[in-house]
């Protein structure tokens, strides 16, 4: 029994049993739901759901035509949420996300300035191709996803809540591109690889998405109880061996932490933000499976996804063909 265990009442422990079964129940249904229309992807869409379900944002890195548009309006509908997309170009302004100030002049003549919403306005955005954009449109995304707000002329405007980005980024076409910085890559509590899906998944695809009629999903949940889950998440316990297991895991990620033989290609490793994102994320896929608490299974699971864009290899790495995932799962055996 941890610290973080001990400070539940009774009360509280029979509270969240309570509420744990009936999101159980919810979130299944949601599965279920999106499962009708994205074929072959469980790991993808698991994994987005546990990002909502931590209240964090997610980088889906695939190639074209693996349904990753059709993913986040899935989801966007399954989960009861306003939805929006904004496709990321190198002349993309940040006005264009943001909104901006409009001059404008009553009937009596007088002048003043009236803020017009952009697409940011939305509870789940889809930002494609965001390495598509300049810098300056990419910095646009920062304080909103970070701060739920955004500023114009001084202004602060709260985003809707919940408010989530789900953004996609192609892995192989570089060419005309502005890779993102770290400092926004790290505000993503994710980064989500979309593969090619298997021949059973495919044959599905070609045979129930080529016909006359094509499923479509419905809403399950609201934007209410989505937040009243994502709440929930805060409150699972979490034992000392998996608080242990985190700590282990992300420091064990940073450059001179120990011998270890991975540790030398390291150039920049993740800092606290990936601790929280492990903990929150453990959290969110044990409901997710019907747990009512983490295991160290979860952090093996989940080290990946976490822990892959908050890390830059050093040239000796690339030099000896080595990857990311080799370095994290050299990282991985230590703790389970």
């Amino acid at each position: 029994m941890s610290a973080i265990d001990s400070k539940l009442s009774a009360a509280d422990e029979k509270d969240i049993v309570e509420k744990a079964e009936k999101a159980v129940e919810d979130i299944q249904k949601a599965r279920q739901e999106t499962a009708k229309v994205i074929f072959g992807q469980e790991d993808v869409v698991e994994r987005s759901i546990v990002t909502i379900l931590s209240g964090g944002h997610a980088l889906l890195v695939g190639l074209p035509g693996l349904a990753k548009t059709k993913l986040v309006d899935t989801l966007g509908t399954v989960l009861g949420l306003d939805r929006g997309r904004i496709q990321f170009t190198p002349d993309l302004m940040p006005s264009d996300i943001l909104g901006s100030e409009v001059l404008q002049q009553d009937e009596e003549g007088k002048r003043s300035f009236h803020f017009v919403k952009g697409p940011i306005f939305t509870q789940l955005l889809m930002a494609d191709e965001i390495n598509r954009a300049s810098p300056r449109t990419q910095a646009a995304l920062l304080q909103s996803m970070q701060e739920y707000h955004i500023t114009i002329a001084g202004v602060a405007h709260d985003l809707p809540q919940p408010f989530h980005v789900l953004a996609t980024q192609n892995p192989l076409e570089q060419e005309g591109t502005y890779p993102l910085p770290e400092a926004q890559l790290d505000r993503f509590l994710m980064q989500i690889d979309v593969l090619y899906p298997d021949i059973e998944a495919e044959r599905r695809i070609l045979l129930e998405t080529t016909g006359a009629q094509e499923a479509k999903a419905t809403a399950v949940l609201n934007d209410k109880r989505l937040m009243e889950m994502q709440a929930l998440v805060r409150r699972i316990p979490v034992g000392e061996s998996v608080v242990d297991a985190i700590l282990e895991l992300v420091r064990s990620a940073r450059p001179g932490s120990d011998d270890g033989e991975m540790n030398q290609y390291i150039s920049w490793g993740p800092g606290p933000r990936a601790s929280q994102a492990l903990m929150l994320t453990a959290r969110a896929r044990a409901l997710l499976d019907g747990r009512l608490a983490p295991s160290v299974d979860d952090i093996v699971a989940l080290a990946e996804p976490v822990l892959q864009h908050r890390m830059q290899l050093s040239f000796a790495a690339r030099a000896e063909r080595i990857s990311i995932r080799d370095v994290i799962g050299s990282i991985k055996k230590r703790i389970g």
